[in-house]
């Protein structure tokens, strides 16, 4: 057959008919042919519009696959009106006005069709009557929709492929409502599928969508879409978007390497997810937002974010419930906002987040039953006025906190048991109230109960157990507690006396017990109830410190004046007001942590501090991971400083040179605040290199306006060096040999003092170096006097860096 012929193979059952011939052009052999006939063309491009209006086949010669290309100069390539076959066949398409395949009516098969064009569309679905088959088929349409099925049409699509498309990738409007089996949609330029339009709907079983210039799948305005074992990957937009009413539903879906929304719903959308996976996505995996939008999620996980956004957003008056789903190793896992949004979350698992696992505010409720939450920085936080809901049978283990109720929220707690939290198990402050029912917490670094000033929350049947600072801690005219019980569990010894039970009476601070009540002994990491030592002897020990000539007449100077106040008062003058709070300057290792604490004894001997006990922190005790986090974690370190010292180390950090998002503003706010407000209360002490903090006094003029004085802590000289070293070889009775001293000082001399050098850690750490080397050498010999078990030599000072 010679090329840019068509031979027709007539099928009829008339003998006559029973022929075979051959036309000169595509559109001489479609207008000889009857329905059946078999139309087979030569390879070749052939520059016709064609029209197949019967329903013969259509295809390209046997084993030449490709080689038939229809590509004519404008107008629409491939136009089919019939149930007819079209198959292995090249088609090209020129005008932006028009679809380079065109199905009009009928139920065609089109197999093994390449579409490669710059057309409206690659291949176009269009009106009531067209169903076709689509199989096989590849089109690449870098200039507009890759397949679009408009106006009523159907179909079903199997194995197709989308390789390129300016536009959508399958576009589905107006009432249409295709079926696609094991598809790829592949770098588009708009949405890889839009279903959008009353009526219109898509089903998708097996298909793969990817490397979107924008949102992997877009279903709105009341269209409807359900998406089976399929995945949506690599977006540059949201994976997947509903809005204004449309209605989705994803069965063993994988969602996945999304950097804004993995699915964003809107306006009255809803979803329905199952056993679906949603994974590594930049912003939220589930956005939810208005009244009426809802996502019903079961046995689903979301996880693995590479953003700083809740797993789970709702808002606006949106709802949503978790059945049975994983949500862990994200920054937040659920935050539910605005009045009229709720989520109701069942026997699911919510673990290593960064953050706060659930996050009610601004009048929204949250339900959770059955639930686990582990491995969180907070577990559930009701943050303000009219949020609420009820925690009923959960567990939150190893987290910071477990639950905090600020601002006058007012939530349920019901059975619900927090195990080993760092700090509180159960955090109330600012006004907030909640009930709390059998509840139970365990192991808590801190107190089980923590209740702060004009909180009204009411405890039934609680109890706490081990509970490093104490079962619970109220405040004045605080909750109701009844019917609860302690393990006294700040205590040093368990108690062996039956446990007491709590009423609702108590008169602030720890709430009281009804008789019998064991004795207790001093909280865990508080000093004993010792008298405290005159203000010569502390200064005496402070005398013997090696150096820090400057420092001791500072704080000599400082002392002089609180004592000579202190008895102007007594004798009924006025005493000028001292300011206690102090900045250190110096480089690490200078003893800026012993005079602080030195310190605080001073004051506490002069009866200026009640206890006068020391608490060093530094930015990563204060400074939380989300707004209000920061401010709790604040007034907690202010709390276990109260009557001592408040020691900041490297106050500096709390206010970078680049602050961007960061919270330590928050923390030097509350600080300030607490400082104002408690003034007698507390002593704070903010420490740091030198240049670091003038920088952080300057910038900080609030801060700066409440310390008295700035003490210098010199760097120290090698002669001071060499001195604790002797010190540290005095009380551990070894001595230095003939030699040894000078040895050191060249030693000191010579090393090196940039920002690595530690001062008098430096010079701990050269004499256990030198003990270290000692008993190597020691150990070697067969006998051992006292000389050579006590005497250091300069072979045993370490190498210099």
């Amino acid at each position: 057959m010679a090329q840019g012929t068509v031979q027709v193979t007539h099928t009829g059952t008339s003998r006559w008919r029973r022929r075979t011939g051959e036309y000169a052009s595509l559109a001489a052999a479609l207008e000889a042919a009857a329905d059946g006939d078999i139309l087979t063309i030569a390879p070749g491009t052939y520059r016709e519009n064609l029209i197949v209006a019967r329903a013969v086949t259509l295809r390209g010669p046997e084993g030449s696959l490709g080689s038939v290309r229809i590509a004519p100069v404008d107008g629409v390539p491939l136009t089919v009106r019939a149930s007819a076959t079209i198959q292995d066949l090249h088609v090209e398409g020129q005008d932006t006005t028009a679809p380079a395949v065109l199905v009009e009516d009928g139920t065609p098969e089109l197999l093994d069709l390449r579409v490669v064009t710059r057309s409206a569309a690659g291949i176009e679905v269009r009106g009531g009557g067209a169903r076709p088959t689509v199989r096989r088929c590849t089109v690449d349409n870098p200039a507009g929709v890759g397949v679009g099925i408009i106006d009523g049409a159907g179909g079903v699509f199997e194995e197709c492929e989308v390789v390129a498309a300016g536009q959508s990738g399958i576009s589905v409007r107006g009432g249409a409502h295709p079926r696609l089996e094991r598809c790829r949609v592949h770098h588009t330029s708009g949405s890889g599928l839009s279903v959008t339009g009353e009526g219109s709907g898509l089903e998708a079983f097996g298909c793969e969508v990817y490397e979107i210039k924008g949102t992997g799948v877009q279903i709105a305005s009341r269209a409807t879409a359900h998406l089976t074992d399929s995945s949506v990957h690599r977006t540059s937009a949201d994976g997947i978007t509903l809005d204004t009413d449309a209605v989705l539903t994803l069965s063993d879906c994988d969602i996945h390497d999304i950097p804004e929304n993995a699915i964003d719903l809107r306006s009255r959308s809803v979803l329905t997810l199952t056993r679906s996976t949603v994974r590594r996505f930049g912003r939220n995996g589930l956005s939810v937002w208005d009244p009426g939008t809802r996502v019903d999620a079961n046995q689903c996980e979301i996880h693995d974010s590479t953003g700083d956004y809740p797993a789970v957003w709702i808002s606006d008056g949106a709802t949503a419930v978790l059945d049975s789903c994983r949500l862990h190793d994200v920054p937040d896992a659920l935050f539910v906002l605005d009045r009229g949004s709720r989520v109701d979350v069942v026997d699911s698992d919510l673990s290593q987040v960064r953050n706060t696992a659930v996050s009610v505010s601004d009048g929204a409720t949250a339900q959770l039953d059955d639930c686990r939450i582990r491995e969180a920085s907070t577990g559930a936080w009701f943050r303000d006025h009219g949020s609420g809901g009820t925690l009923n049978s959960c567990t939150i283990d190893s987290v910071q906190t477990g639950v905090i109720v600020t601002k006058g929220a007012d939530p349920t707690i019901e059975r619900c048991t927090v195990t080993s939290p760092a700090e509180a198990g159960f955090y109330v402050s600012a006004e907030g109230r909640g009930t709390f029912h059998n509840c139970r917490v365990t192991g808590s670094g801190g107190y089980g109960f923590h209740v702060m000033d004009g909180c009204r929350s009411t405890l039934t049947r609680c109890r706490t157990e081990r509970c490093a600072r104490g079962g619970y801690e109220f405040a004045e005219d605080g909750p109701v507690a009844e019917d609860c019980t302690s393990d006294e569990s700040g205590v040093l010894t368990p108690p062996v006396e039956p446990l007491p039970v709590l009423t609702a009476t108590h008169s602030g601070g720890v709430l009281g017990a009804v008789p019998p009540q064991p004795t207790a002994a001093p909280a865990v990491g508080e000093p004993p109830a010792t008298p405290p030592r005159a203000s010569e002897a502390v200064l005496g020990e402070l005398d013997t410190l090696v150096g820090l000539e400057s420092v001791k007449r500072e704080v000599r100077a400082l002392t002089d004046m609180i004592e000579v106040g202190r008895r102007r008062k007594e004798a009924g003058l006025k005493a000028a007001s001292v300011r206690r709070h102090l900045v250190f300057t110096g480089s690490p290792g200078t003893g800026k942590t012993t005079v602080a604490r030195l310190y605080g004894e001073i004051l506490h001997s002069l009866g200026v501090l009640e206890r006068g006990h020391l608490v060093e922190v530094s930015r990563v005790d204060l400074v939380g991971e989300h707004i209000g986090s920061t401010a709790i974690r604040t007034q907690e370190a202010f709390d276990r400083a109260r009557g001592g010292v408040l020691f900041i180390d490297e106050a500096y950090a709390l206010s970078p040179e680049d602050s961007g998002r960061d919270f330590g503003k928050e923390a030097i706010d509350t600080l300030v605040k607490l400082m104002e407000d408690h003034r007698e209360a507390v002593v704070v002490i903010v420490a740091g290199y030198t240049a670091e903090m003038e920088r952080f006094l300057s910038v900080n003029p609030g801060v700066a306006s409440r310390f008295s004085r700035t003490i210098t802590f010199s760097d120290y000289v090698p002669e001071e060096l060499l001195r604790i070293v002797e010190q540290q070889a005095e009380e551990q009775e070894y001595r230095l040999g003939e030699g040894t001293g000078e040895a050191l000082l060249k030693y000191f001399t010579a090393l090196p003092k940039g920002p690595a050098f530690g001062n008098g850690r430096t010079a701990r750490q050269t004499f256990e170096s030198m003990v270290e080397r000692h008993a190597g050498r020691v150990a070697q010999l067969p006998q051992t006097s006292t000389d050579d078990l006590t005497l250091l030599y300069p072979d045993d000072l370490p190498e210099l860096p």
